[in-house]
């Protein structure tokens, strides 16, 4: 493997990339031509289905990552950072002049952000119990206990999350750096001792192979699908290390890597088809058998706090972005700002991995479970980048034939995938649909809840100008009336002066804005308007990878001519109690949903940083 960069940073980001990016896809050997010849629909083993299966997996490898996500999708990226959530940002920022086109392309997208939730579910269930299968190579005596050893593994995963991953993040690197030149070794001594292994990579193997198995190919793409998985974090990691980092690590080492040791394994089956209960492991000399499975399941590990930490960061996206009830976010390092814990998202994590390990009982029958969140993650990423590229690129000749292959090849392998419905295939889709019908509620609820606020909202300035002519007793301090719609008077506001018959020497109407780019530029961090009367307007702007820190926002208005003494300011929202209507909005079982979510969201003190002990909440009902 060769690790040439241009600049020692440059091979630390590498480095960094091999540890965190590429976990998934990673540690997918230990799986995947085991799946193929000894799973639920396995092959048999000759040269015939050998080479094609192969063939299959190395063509799939070069198309589906090397050219789709390395050299194309991770062109769409949102000033840097990737992922379904950048994607639907710039959905949402191109298509605003196609509303229709707009609104269901954000719903794709919605979907196949609820099918990462499931993956994220699985990866680590089925990496773990892969690598901890290994023990019936090197010790038979220990089947009994790979379940219970399984699930001690991942409570540990799962129990760690709320230290963070900055120190122990460190040998993640140095780790996998371990590992992949693991699997090149493995991979080479086999291929030394038989070369002619070396002649799969034609394709002609993979077309000869479809030939003679007609449909039952499906079956065989099931497997092959299982080599990419992870393929998504090449693109949703672009934010944390760069496109070229990432580029570089896959081509000088990961890809040799894997289809060194993919090469090795097939090699090892047809000199010796009773390898078939473990090719990867049995691929390794005895005395190296227990340290083998050490190292899998250090990569298993690594693999799974991908998947868990892009749950989190994603979750924190969706909430930016409205799609999202507000949640507990906590920061586990004081240095790097998306290093964040969500102590719900990790708890319903752990249950449904646990979960798994428990109903299916070995990493064969999670395997079924498998490619099917990862292939409709796939379609969603196609459709998504094909609609950003084709506004930023003017819809050239040439992209829509290429749009249409890579959705062609998505659809055949999810197709495939579809026929393991039944012995698995099933769950990640019913999550996905749950998961969905979540997300679309809480936007669809959000807007409505909105729609009907402003509908019976004072106007702004008809309530300032109305104020001249008033006797309101002034009081001294600032108070801030937190709101989403600037135009209107906020209801806390009509509540406060209506029971206590005040107002403050200052009265500032503050809007929290969540823009559609990761970061909010300095310059357009705030924004302050004077109302007159004492009052001003402001807007506070985030990225949807940002948290929204309103004091310290505050502290920085000085300079604007607007001084805030936090111990002299008063925050004021109004908390809406919704009342769920058959006769408005969205069904009756939609609306006390939302209303069940909005009750449970994390309070705006909390996800807003606003000290307890400065802040009023005054209470309204709303019909929905």
């Amino acid at each position: 493997m060769s690790l040439d960069t241009k600049s020692p940073r440059q091979s630390a980001l590498v480095v960094g990339a091999m540890g965190v990016v590429f976990g998934d896809i990673g540690t997918s050997p230990l799986y995947v031509v085991k799946e193929a010849f000894g799973g639920h629909y396995a092959l048999e083993i000759n040269q015939l289905n050998v080479y094609g299966v192969l063939s299959m997996v190395f063509w799939a490898l070069m198309i589906v990552v090397s050219i789709k996500y390395v050299v194309f999708i991770m062109r769409a990226d949102n000033r840097g950072e990737g992922g379904t959530m950048a994607l639907i940002a710039l959905v949402q920022r191109l298509w605003q002049d196609r509303p229709r086109a707009r609104r269901l392309l954000i719903a794709i997208g919605i979907f196949g952000v609820a099918l990462f939730y499931g993956d994220g579910i699985i990866t680590p269930a089925v990496s773990v119990m892969s690598a901890v299968e290994g023990l019936k190579v090197a010790a038979p005596q220990m089947e009994p206990y790979l379940v219970p050893i399984a699930v001690g593994i991942l409570l540990g995963i799962f129990a760690f999350q709320y230290k963070g991953t900055t120190k122990i993040g460190k040998i993640f690197g140095p780790v996998m750096i371990l590992w992949f030149g693991t699997l090149a070794t493995l991979g080479a001594i086999e291929i030394i001792r038989e070369p002619w292994i070396l002649a799969a990579l034609s394709p002609h193997h993979a077309v000869r192979f479809s030939m003679e198995h007609g449909w039952g190919t499906f079956f065989t793409l099931g497997a092959v699908v299982l080599a990419f998985t992870g393929a998504e974090a090449l693109y949703a990691d672009m934010g944390h290390f760069g496109r070229s980092p990432i580029r570089r690590a896959w081509f000088s080492a990961v890809l040799p890597a894997l289809l060194i040791n993919y090469m090795g394994q097939g090699a090892l089956l047809l000199s010796d088809p009773t390898t078939v209960s473990n090719p990867f492991f049995l691929l390794a000399p005895a005395s190296l058998l227990l340290p083998m499975v050490i190292l899998a399941t250090a990569a298993a590990v690594i693999a799974s706090q991908a998947v868990i930490t892009g749950a989190f960061s994603i979750t924190r996206q969706a909430i930016q972005l409205g799609f999202s009830p507000r949640m507990e976010i906590r920061h586990t390092s004081e240095n790097t700002a998306g290093q964040i814990y969500l102590p719900l998202v990790n708890r319903m994590l752990m249950i449904g991995t646990i979960g798994l390990v428990l109903a299916f009982g070995s990493s064969s029958n999670l395997a079924a479970a498998y490619g099917i969140a990862v292939t409709g993650e796939m379609i969603v990423a196609t459709i998504l980048a094909g609609a950003v590229f084709g506004v930023m690129w003017k819809w050239p000749w040439w992209l829509h034939p290429l749009i249409a292959t890579f959705l062609v090849l998505d659809v055949c392998l999810f197709s495939a995938n579809l026929l393991k419905f039944m012995a698995g295939g099933w769950f990640p889709l019913a999550l996905g649909v749950v998961i969905f019908t979540v997300m679309f509620t809480w936007r669809r609820g959000r807007k409505l809840l909105l729609d009907r606020m402003e509908a019976r909202s004072l106007p702004l300035l008809i309530f300032i100008n109305s104020l001249q002519h008033g006797s309101a007793v002034r009081v001294p301090g600032t108070a801030i009336f937190m709101t989403s719609d600037e135009a209107g008077t906020p209801s806390a506001l009509l509540h406060n002066l209506k029971h206590n018959k005040v107002l403050h020497e200052r009265n500032v109407i503050l809007r929290v804005e969540s823009l559609d780019v990761p970061y909010a530029d300095a310059s357009e961090r705030v924004s302050i308007e004077d109302l007159g009367g004492s009052f001003w307007k402001m807007r506070l702007r985030y990225g949807f990878a940002e948290d929204a820190n309103v004091p310290r926002a505050l502290f920085a208005c000085s300079e604007r001519g607007l001084d805030f003494d936090i111990m002299d300011t008063t925050f004021f929202l109004s908390r809406e109690t919704l009342i769920p209507s058959a006769e408005k909005g969205m069904p009756l079982w939609q609306d006390k949903l939302f209303a069940f979510m909005a009750r449970n969201a994390t309070s705006a003190t909390q996800f807003f940083s606003i000290p307890a002990n400065r802040f009023v909440e005054l209470g309204a009902q709303v019909e929905i």
